[in-house]
């Protein structure tokens, strides 16, 4: 048994998309629209395979964002050495993105740095 994917509720797809594919490496696949539900969806695949995103929206009959509930408690993302944690944490606060934590070494012997994508939702970058 796997995670197949993971489904996140998002206000502004196309950024938080962006977001994945610029920093992550993440492809997405086409857009999805269901005009009945109001909804719309990208699947996103991240380099190494495994585990897919979904970000996910829903919205009135204005096209006004409804999201349902908030996001997620993280996403952690394996980058493969400290190096890489250390560059991209550097990357995202030089580009103006929230470095909630690290880069440093947790009780639990992971390396790790926490960032917050555009909307909020931590994304956990480690070894």
């Amino acid at each position: 048994m796997r995670i197949e994917h993971i489904g996140v509720w998002v206000d502004d797809l196309e950024r938080v998309r962006d977001f994945y594919a610029t920093y992550l490496g993440a492809v997405a696949g086409e857009k999805y629209t269901n005009p009945l539900k109001q909804f719309e969806s990208y699947f996103l695949t991240l380099p190494s395979g495994g585990c897919r995103l979904e970000l996910m929206r829903v919205t009135d009959l204005l096209g006004k964002s409804m999201v349902p509930c908030s996001g997620y408690a993280h996403i952690a993302v394996a980058l493969g050495s400290e190096a890489a944690v250390d560059a991209l944490t550097a990357r995202l606060r030089a580009d103006g993105y929230q470095v909630v934590d690290g880069p440093r070494r947790t009780g639990d012997g992971y390396y790790e740095s926490v960032v917050l994508d555009p909307e909020g939702n931590r994304v956990e970058m480690t070894v």
